[in-house]
């Protein structure tokens, strides 16, 4: 059973790669661009959006996010290039998907900054209430 969930896990983190170079194929819009590269970041980056720590959300987010993320964009990636990046990572595999684990974890970081500096600033607005 561990095998299949790591051979399930294989092909998913394949298919993402497919996906991300099927992104910078002229032939893709702009907003399947868009959603590719937040999923790919996710999908790649060390840092979770939602810690797994936390109860229930914690591994939500990866069970949701990855592969709705994934199916979206695969129906709005024009099939010509989603096929020809497939073959791409059949021969290489994602051994490039590297870069993107940096990028992913990069976003993730700031976004957790911006967000605890919005708790701060409110924390600091509600003390100056009468």
């Amino acid at each position: 059973m561990f095998e299949k969930s790591k051979s399930r896990a294989r092909a998913l983190k394949n298919e993402a790669f497919a996906v991300y170079l099927a992104a910078k194929d002229p032939r893709t819009p702009w907003y399947a661009k868009a959603l590719i590269f937040f999923v790919v970041a996710h999908t790649f980056s060390p840092i979770d959006l939602i810690p797994d720590f936390i109860p229930v959300l914690g591994y939500l987010d990866d069970l949701i996010v990855t592969p709705g993320g994934l199916w979206l964009a695969i129906r709005l990636i024009p099939a010509e290039a989603l096929a020809e990046a497939r073959e791409t990572v059949a021969g290489r595999g994602a051994a490039g998907s590297v870069g993107c684990g940096a990028v992913g974890a990069a976003i993730i970081v700031l976004l957790w900054l911006v967000i605890l500096g919005g708790v701060v600033y409110l924390i600091i607005g509600a003390r100056r209430l009468p």
